[in-house]
């Protein structure tokens, strides 16, 4: 047999559940706009961590946002700007003066939280579009677990997850988990879900589809099948991001007719 690719871009997300009641300021008209609403939550922006604590919850969002360490609500950048552009957060500094959007997007591009603007970009159109999405190997929620000032980076080791689903009361962050991860061409970026208004952090089950990024080439036969042997039975799909275009594609197994 062969492999056969099928490139698609928003098409492929057509099959989602529209009558999940995920909030409508994720529809695909919010894109890069800024927004402005009524209810606005507050978060302040922690240095250390390349992480917004949220500080005040407002909106239904915050079900299927942020994840959950020692009580407390921490954003990613990624959601971080996400939220400041459909108009949904307010992110004040250590000193409580506002950080506007443009120096959220600075942040980003400093490198130190483990995001880039592709990045972004792909966050940005999934959760347009209604899915839920979480950065892959950072658990949604770990009881006891505390912050610890770190590195923001992408890909988790499976020796990471087990020490902070093992050791809850160790002072070790999840910040060390994202210190442990590297980005490379073909790197594991997002767990994502289908809308669902069950959906609960402290028990996420598994994802529709892990969304990898393709930052060069295609990956490789070999390559491919080694993620089919590590993620078994859970879809896996790659991701392109070029001139600000987002482009989702899979590959399936093919068989060629003999040729006479």
């Amino acid at each position: 047999d062969d492999w056969g690719s099928c490139s698609d871009n928003e098409d492929y997300f057509q099959d989602r559940n529209e009558d999940d009641d995920e909030e409508d300021c994720y529809s695909s008209g919010f894109l890069s706009k800024l927004q402005f609403r009524k209810d606005i939550s507050k978060a302040r922006w922690v240095d250390d961590l390349a992480m917004a604590e949220v500080v005040e919850k407002k909106g239904k969002m915050w079900v299927t946002m942020g994840i959950v360490r020692n009580g407390n609500t921490y954003c990613s950048i990624e959601e971080t700007l996400f939220l400041i552009e459909i108009g949904a957060l307010h992110v004040l500094d250590g000193n409580d003066i506002h950080l506007s959007l443009k120096e959220l997007y600075e942040k980003l591009s400093n490198g130190k939280s483990g995001c880039y603007w592709e990045l972004f970009e792909v966050y940005k159109h999934l959760r347009s579009l209604g899915y839920v999405v979480g950065r892959h190997g950072i658990p949604w929620s770990v009881k006891g677990q505390q912050m610890k000032s770190g590195t923001c980076s992408l890909e988790g080791s499976q020796e990471s997850n087990e020490m902070l689903e093992m050791e809850p009361k160790d002072e070790n962050s999840v910040i060390e988990l994202f210190n442990n991860m590297q980005i490379t061409d073909v790197s594991p970026a997002f767990n994502v879900y289908l809308p669902n208004s069950k959906f609960r952090k402290s028990s996420p089950g598994d994802p529709s589809f892990v969304l990898y990024i393709s930052r060069c080439s295609p990956p490789s036969r070999v390559e491919i099948e080694a993620l089919e042997r590590k993620h078994g039975a859970i879809p896996f799909k790659f991701c392109h991001v070029e001139n600000g275009r987002v482009s989702f594609f899979s590959f399936a197994k093919t068989e060629l007719p003999v040729l006479p």
